[in-house]
C-alpha cells in the first residue's frame, strides 16, 4: 500500500486483498451513493455527515499501513489528519485483479427491468442500487426490480449497462436475444449479435444520446462534444492532457459514423 497525500487529494494505493478487507468495505458501501468510479479507482468527497466515520477510517488507514511498513502510525496520523476535508482517491495499484461479477438483466416488456446478482454482493448491490435510485420498485439481496417510464430513464439505463468496471469488480452483464427487443422494440431485431448490440449502446454512450436518438440529435451532439473535446484545445497541456482528449475525440467519430450508417 502507497499513501501520497497530495495538495487536494488523498491517494491510497493499494492491492485487490486490501480493498475487500471488512474495514475498507464499510467505509467504501458507505460512500458508494456519493463516490465517483474511475477505471480501478474510486473518488470518494469528504461530507460533514459521516465526518466521524471519516477520522475513524484515516485512523484505521494509518494503523494498518504503519503495521505492514514498520513505521510510527502516530507520525503519519499527524500528517494525514490535516488532510480531513480533502477527498480520497482509492486506486487498485495492479489493473489486472478484478473479480468478476453476473448479472442478468431480464426485460419484461418495454418499461419494466429485473437486474439480478448470480451470487450475492454486498458492495455490487450497493452499486447497482446507487445507479438505478429514482427508479426502483423492488429490491431484495441480490435482485432490483425497475421501471423506466420515460426517455431520461432509459438513457440512466443504458450508461448504467455501459459502466463494466467498478473499483476492482468486473461487471458482467448477461440477457437473452429478446431483451434488446422487448426494451426497444423499434430499433433491435433478433438477427443483431450480443456484441453488436453492446457496440451499439456503447456508441450512443459516447454521444450522450438516448437508444434511437434522431440523427438530428445525433449531429447535434457529436458537434457539441467535438468542440469540446478537440484535441487542439489542450495542445499546451502535457502529453497525457492531449493523449486522453485524442482518445475522446477518435470515440465520438467512430461513434457518430456508426450510428449514421446503421440508421
Amino acid at each position: 500500500m502507497e499513501i501520497i497525500l497530495e495538495r487536494n487529494l488523498v491517494r491510497v494505493r493499494t492491492d485487490f486483498e486490501t480493498i475487500a478487507a471488512p474495514w475498507m468495505q464499510a467505509y467504501i458501501q458507505l460512500h458508494v451513493k456519493n463516490a465517483l468510479f474511475l477505471p480501478s479507482a474510486m473518488l470518494i468527497f469528504s461530507t460533514t455527515k459521516y465526518a466521524k466515520e471519516r477520522e475513524l477510517f484515516m485512523r484505521q488507514l494509518c494503523s494498518y499501513y504503519a503495521m505492514t511498513h514498520g513505521y510510527s502510525e502516530s507520525f503519519y496520523l499527524k500528517s494525514i489528519l490535516k488532510y480531513s476535508e480533502k477527498p480520497i482517491k482509492i486506486e487498485l495499484n495492479s489493473p489486472c485483479e478484478h473479480e468478476c461479477v453476473g448479472i442478468e438483466l431480464y426485460a419484461y416488456d418495454a418499461t419494466t427491468v429485473d437486474v439480478s446478482l448470480y451470487a450475492p454482493n454486498a458492495f455490487v448491490m450497493a452499486y447497482l442500487t446507487a445507479q438505478l435510485e429514482g427508479y426502483i420498485d423492488a429490491v431484495s439481496e441480490s435482485s432490483i426490480r425497475v421501471t423506466l417510464r420515460d426517455e431520461k430513464a432509459k438513457v440512466r439505463f443504458e450508461r448504467f449497462m455501459n459502466k463494466r468496471h467498478v473499483l476492482h469488480f468486473q461487471l458482467q452483464y448477461q440477457y437473452d436475444s429478446l431483451f434488446m427487443q422487448r426494451l426497444y422494440n423499434e430499433y433491435f431485431d433478433e438477427t443483431l449479435e450480443h456484441n453488436e448490440i453492446d457496440t451499439m449502446i456503447q456508441h450512443y454512450t459516447v454521444l450522450e444520446c438516448h437508444i434511437g436518438a434522431s440523427q438530428d440529435a445525433l449531429k447535434q451532439s457529436y458537434k457539441k462534444l467535438a468542440r469540446v473535446y478537440h484535441p487542439d484545445r489542450v495542445h499546451c497541456e502535457n502529453n497525457e492532457m492531449v493523449h486522453r482528449y485524442t482518445q475522446k475525440f477518435q470515440l465520438l467519430q467512430e461513434a457518430y459514423t456508426a450510428l449514421r450508417i446503421m440508421r
